[in-house]
């Protein structure tokens, strides 16, 4: 899928946040095989290995490095000293002149609309908030699906769009058929945000599992949360300490309870259940709400054409309007 998007022209973002640092090292090393175009690689801000993980894309060349939280200014400053650009993501005006005076080249929004961790502040308002409070380039989430979309987002400003759930319902992803068809049944009311799966709120599909999960007690919740931690300690590899040091890194970065830290570790097992296993009744669904107006699995070069031909279309229209 990021060899995908690549090769169409898009901007593939690789999300390693579940993956081994050995992991990691091949599927860099993979898609570098697969295209000759730049790609990204997300990383967990307040992983223990985060700046192993930092050392490792210098050393294969990636172009991007995209956070899902703020990377400590120390690694901004290292990795643009090696000619990476530097993209978190953020959620308030505030946090992204936070990192924009800590020299990051651009953020990414997303607005309440969009799948997995998401606020509740709209597109169409955390967008011009953002604008207006840094100089740097702007990427929008949360919502996007199309040209039009496209053409909005630059009209506000914006240096372009994020899109999760339109790009993991293309032929050239990797989730199981089965899985995809589920997406496409959906409607617009058929996602829900909660916060029970790993204590923060979370857009997913709106799914049998997750109705279970949304009407169970937190003491009937407690077994299968210890059963998912230890299995993502075995899966992961990581040892007990370093749970440990992720899990004081989350709760000084992200201020999570120790409830919350403990039902974090759900997430990566679950969500590793559904898209990558295809099990529906084990696994969560992260989607934005743009999974009701999907109706098709285009091809990655497919979908970057038809999207960037519509927004063209698009602004030369209101071009002519305003004349």
């Amino acid at each position: 899928l990021v060899s995908g998007t690549a090769n169409a022209g898009g901007l593939g973002i690789l999300a390693s946040a579940t993956m081994t640092y050995e992991e990691l090292d091949r599927a860099i090393v993979e898609v570098k095989g697969r295209t000759d175009q730049p790609f990204g690689v997300n990383l967990r801000a307040d992983a223990g290995d985060a700046a192993d993980r930092c050392d490792l894309l210098i050393r294969h060349g990636v172009k991007v490095a995209s956070f899902a939280l703020a990377p400590k200014q120390d690694l901004i400053k290292k990795l643009k000293d090696h000619g990476i650009v530097v993209m978190p993501s953020v959620g308030l005006p505030r946090h992204a002149e936070k990192v924009a005076s800590w020299g990051a080249d651009a953020v990414m929004i997303q607005g309440g609309e969009g799948g997995g961790h998401t606020g509740s502040v709209p597109t169409t308002l955390l967008l011009p908030t953002v604008l207006d409070a840094v100089d740097i380039p702007v990427v929008a989430a949360g919502g996007f699906f199309d040209g039009r979309g496209l053409a909005a987002a630059l009209s506000y400003g914006a240096a372009g769009i994020g899109m999760g759930t339109r790009f993991l319902l293309t032929a050239d992803s990797a989730v199981p058929q089965a899985v995809k068809e589920l997406y496409l049944s959906h409607d617009v009311n058929g996602t829900v945000v909660t916060a029970k799966v790993d204590g923060m709120p979370h857009r997913m599909l709106r799914t049998p599992l997750v109705e279970e999960i949304e009407e169970t007690s937190a003491v009937k919740r407690l077994a299968p949360t210890v059963r998912r931690t230890l299995e993502f300690k075995r899966s992961s590899g990581m040892s007990w300490l370093d749970l440990a040091k992720d899990g004081r890194a989350m709760k000084r970065t992200q201020g999570r309870t120790l409830a919350q830290m403990t039902l974090a570790a759900n997430t990566p097992t679950m969500l590793k259940a559904g898209l990558v296993d295809g099990d529906t009744t084990a696994g969560v669904l992260a989607s934005g709400q743009v999974v009701g107006v999907l109706d098709d699995l285009p091809t990655c070069e497919e979908l970057v054409d038809r999207v960037v031909t519509e927004a063209a279309a698009c602004l030369r229209r209101t071009a002519t309007h305003l004349t």
